[in-house]
């Protein structure tokens, strides 16, 4: 049987991830040890998808309670379980709360990370490692492009972005944020044990992964966080860009797929804009509307004019390369239908 190592379990895209490879005949070692609950409050407590994961996929799935930044329990870890694949999606997820937290921000995201790896090139080199980095690596400079303003939304004005960002874009020389600087030092780390050591690895650079599983809290978990203060009443607050800014939006199947295309093929140092592209990409006013759809509630807000630090304007993520690396893969759940879900699971998880 198949041994697969996910970090970050209990979370959105970790969870997906579990679920997806122990369906399919996998055996999973979940680490996760709660620390959204430590970085955002009680709101961000994600024990209740730990015990959905324990009870749902039983004996295919083993938790691990395990902090990633304990250096000698990851080698400890690594040496006894020699996992066929690891994929790490754990990490202090806000570039808002990094900045109140830079030790734990970079000791997780980026010391992390260097842990995991070498764990890996010590026990099982041959075993792909995929790594869940963020289009924050990018830091500001998307907000160079030259934009257009539209009715609900900003679009890019340049013709060379027509099917978004792609993975050529420099990642120099901008404001990252706290968190953006210690996930640009894991991204690299990454590519560098697979270009210096040979491992099969990569680098999904998200835009905004959501699904019915995520919680949302205000600091992070756009989509999760926009139904939930919809579904309770609560002010939705709209920081900047008059809230015309545009995120693409990837369900946590998709991404899960993908990284099933690519452990069945693996490749070496590849780093992948892993969003929802055009399709699937919104404007916060746009994704009020398609909430209010499915909730049949008036989404409340509260405009603020000073726009979040290092705010992407406008970010659409250019899937060309994943789809010619991996060409049976491809988005298969549109942003209406993921809205409609999100707006769902918090019904039933409040019912």
């Amino acid at each position: 049987m198949n041994t697969l190592l996910v970090t970050g379990s209990s979370g959105l895209i970790g969870s997906e991830v579990c679920n997806h490879f122990a369906k399919r005949g996998w055996k999973v070692y979940g680490i996760d040890n709660n620390q959204r609950a430590v970085f955002f409050g009680a709101a961000g407590d994600t024990r209740w998808n730990q015990a959905r994961l324990q009870a749902e996929l039983g004996q295919s799935f083993v938790h691990m309670e395990l902090d990633i930044r304990d250096r000698a329990a990851v080698l400890a870890m690594m040496a006894e379980l020699k996992p066929q694949a690891i994929v790490h999606t754990a990490a202090q997820p806000s570039h808002d709360r990094a900045a109140a937290i830079p030790f734990d921000d970079f000791d997780t995201n980026a010391v992390g990370t260097l842990n995991l790896l070498e764990a890996t090139r010590q026990n099982c080199p041959e075993s792909p490692f995929v790594h869940l980095s963020t289009n924050k690596v990018y830091g500001d400079r998307p907000n160079s492009i030259a934009l257009r303003e539209l009715d609900t939304r900003w679009d890019y004005d340049d013709p060379a972005y027509a099917n978004g960002i792609n993975e050529n874009f420099s990642i120099d020389q901008s404001k990252h944020s706290l968190f953006g600087a210690s996930k640009v030092a894991a991204d690299v780390m990454v590519q560098e044990y697979g270009r210096y050591f040979g491992i099969p690895s990569c680098c999904l650079r998200g835009g905004c992964l959501t699904g019915p599983n995520h919680s949302g809290v205000e600091l992070h978990g756009f989509l999760s966080y926009l139904v939930k203060c919809n579904l309770e009443g609560r002010l939705y607050k709209v920081f900047g860009y008059k809230g015309k800014q545009v995120r693409d939006n990837i369900h946590s199947h998709d991404v899960a797929r993908f990284i099933e295309a690519f452990l069945e093929a693996p490749r070496v140092a590849e780093v992948y804009n892993l969003g929802g592209g055009r399709e699937n990409s919104c404007s916060i006013w746009e994704a009020f509307q398609i909430a209010e759809q499915h909730s049949s509630k008036e989404q409340l807000y509260e405009y603020v004019d000073q726009n979040r630090i290092g705010d992407h304007i406008c970010y659409i993520s250019d899937l060309s390369k994943m789809r010619e690396h991996y060409p049976q893969w491809d988005i298969s759940i549109s942003l209406n239908e993921t809205i409609g879900q999100i707006v769902r699971n918090w019904q039933n998880r409040e019912a």
